[in-house]
């Protein structure tokens, strides 16, 4: 039987808990606001990650450019490398826990290559159990790993493009 609270308990409780939840600076995500008028992504259009950022900056205010002469600014990717390192062995030489680790460079330019802002890196980790009975199931599992990865990168991406103070050309120059 599960234990009930009598409602004169849970009454003052209420106020209590919204007041710490708003004091500890909780906020929703919502959408965010970037800097650019226009953007142009070098990105290919079968690019997952590629498609995620679209989506997302369809949401804020700046327009998708289509070309690059047409945007503000560019986000050129650089490098993207995905690694599977494995962390322990048990004692019969059997893998029981592996590390995915997936790096990502980028960069914010101008029509003309200068630097908008500095280039960038992101690295995101997860760690993962490995079991050799149910292997399925955690190939299952490292393939939610690396999608809530690519998931966080975009939201990564798009907080730094978003807090991103951009050198105006003139100053540049």
């Amino acid at each position: 039987m599960p234990l009930a609270l009598p409602s004169r308990l849970l009454a003052p409780a209420v106020p209590l808990f919204l007041a710490l939840l708003a004091g500890c600076g909780f906020e929703l995500r919502g959408s965010y606001s970037l800097p650019y008028e226009s953007l142009y992504l070098s990105m290919p259009e079968y690019s997952v990650t590629g498609a995620d950022l679209r989506r997302a900056i369809r949401s804020s205010s700046t327009r998708l450019a289509l070309t690059p002469n047409d945007a503000q600014a560019i986000f050129a990717p650089g490098a993207e490398y995905r690694d599977r390192v494995i962390l322990s062995v048990s004692g019969t030489g059997r893998v029981s826990e592996v590390r995915l680790r997936y790096l990502y460079t980028y960069r914010v330019i101008d029509n003309k290559g200068r630097n908008l802002v500095e280039p960038g890196q992101i690295e995101l980790i997860r760690d993962l159990t490995y079991d050799d009975s149910n292997v399925l199931a955690k190939q299952q599992e490292e393939t939610l790993l690396w999608r809530n990865m690519e998931d966080d990168l975009v939201h990564q991406l798009m907080r730094r493009l978003a807090a991103g103070k951009p050198v105006r050309p003139a100053a540049a120059e």
